[in-house]
């Protein structure tokens, strides 16, 4: 655009002789060294015209390329890689995928460091160590860390002679620690032991035992009850009702029953709704006219059952069992039995016996249906005492099992 307009000036110049020539008939004139010629020049030409305006081309030489510095520590006089300068050299014979997959990789300078050697004695510089001690030094210090050790001996002997023993404690059975926070299991007197010792309420605390059946929760077939008569047991008045005629009933009333009767008292309690009776025990003949006041005794807990001994044809032996004070057991919705088994006031030996005849009723009211080989395993999983307000003391299935043994062993002599 410049060089138009530098054009286009010249030419008005120019054309002031000639009014009527063309800007474009005048641009050879301009880049011609010679003089125009003019046929007819104006007496002041010289005056107006000037020398023509040569465009010259340019040319510059071309930049050169900087070489990048290099670190002060890099030895520049040789190289360590003779083939990575090889292939800088073949460059030009790359291919494009070479070229694009290398020209953004960091060019990487080896550096070499000098190497650490420990110096040995021999090599030391003399006067170098003059901070350090002689041998002599050495052992004088040697020397008295000696006697400091010694006389600290001594010190510590003196002191453990002199120390009182009069005060110390009476030495005792320290108890095992627990890993993972299981507790240990305990021998059946040695539970009772604790037991009887931990007791510490102002009432008679009763010994309870709760057991921890192997028996799913689901299968009602399998449920676990039943009566046991404790060997040691409170005393106390129980008022037994038996359910009987002819023969049968004279001997409930023989052996000690309170309330004996057939169809009419069947039909004096479905009329009143009333009990006046502990327990109640029935003969097989009777239990379906007992059925009619079925309802009345599920109440109370007192509906005659064969699997709990009170529907039985040996009128005598049922009577005075259900006067000794007989206790009731039966598995929970949870599998679990809670049975009381006697009170701390008694005897040690009192409350072993009492544990041996449950764990034989126990057995006794296994589940045919259980499959099981042995006759604790599956069946008993976990067995715990513990008195009212105390704390469970888990026992371990032989003590039970030895108790058990004992127990049947008594009632045979």
């Amino acid at each position: 655009m410049a060089a138009m307009k530098l054009l286009l000036s010249q030419s008005r110049r120019q054309g002031l002789t000639k009014p009527f020539s063309s800007p474009f008939q005048q641009i050879p004139r301009l880049f011609s060294s010679s003089p125009p010629s003019d046929s007819n020049p104006s007496p002041d030409s010289n005056e107006s015209r000037k020398k023509p305006v040569t465009i010259e081309p340019v040319s510059y030489a071309a930049k050169p390329k900087t070489q990048k510095s290099e670190p002060a520590n890099v030895e520049s006089t040789e190289n360590p890689h003779p083939s990575e300068s090889a292939n800088q050299g073949d460059r030009s014979s790359w291919t494009r995928e070479e070229i694009r997959y290398v020209k953004d990789s960091p060019s990487i300078n080896p550096v070499s460091y000098a190497q650490r050697v420990a110096p040995l004695p021999e090599d030391r510089v003399a006067g170098e160590d003059e901070g350090e001690r002689t041998p002599e030094e050495m052992e004088r210090e040697r020397r008295r860390i000696e006697l400091e050790n010694r006389a600290r001996r001594r010190f510590l002997r003196a002191n453990a002679v002199e120390e009182d023993t009069s005060s110390l404690p009476l030495p005792t059975l320290l108890k095992p620690e627990l890993k993972h926070g299981k507790k240990p299991i305990f021998d059946l007197m040695e539970a009772i032991r604790e037991i009887k010792a931990s007791a510490k309420a102002k009432f008679d605390e009763t010994l309870e035992a709760h057991v921890r059946l192997g028996i799913e929760k689901g299968r009602s077939e399998l449920i676990v009850r039943g009566t046991l008569a404790l060997p040691h047991s409170v005393k106390k008045d129980v008022k037994v009702a038996f359910f009987a005629e002819g023969a049968d009933a004279e001997d409930a009333k023989a052996a000690g029953a309170d309330v004996v009767g057939g169809l009419e008292l069947i039909e004096e309690i479905l009329k009143s709704g009333k009990i006046d009776f502990d327990r109640c025990l029935a003969t097989p003949k009777m239990m379906p006219r007992v059925y009619k006041i079925s309802r009345i005794l599920n109440n109370h807990g007192l509906m005659p059952n064969p699997k709990q001994g009170s529907v039985t044809k040996d009128v005598t032996k049922a009577v005075k069992d259900a006067k000794a004070g007989h206790t009731k057991f039966r598995m929970d919705k949870t599998s679990i039995l809670h049975v009381p088994l006697g009170k701390m006031s008694f005897p040690e030996e009192a409350l072993r016996e009492n544990v041996g005849a449950f764990m034989n009723a126990l057995l006794l009211a296994k589940p045919a249906g259980l499959k099981k080989t042995s006759k604790y395993a599956g069946y008993v999983n976990a067995f715990h005492l513990c008195s009212t307000m105390g704390k469970g003391y888990p026992v371990s299935i032989q003590s039970l099992s030895r108790a058990a043994d004992l127990h049947t062993k008594l009632q045979l002599k």
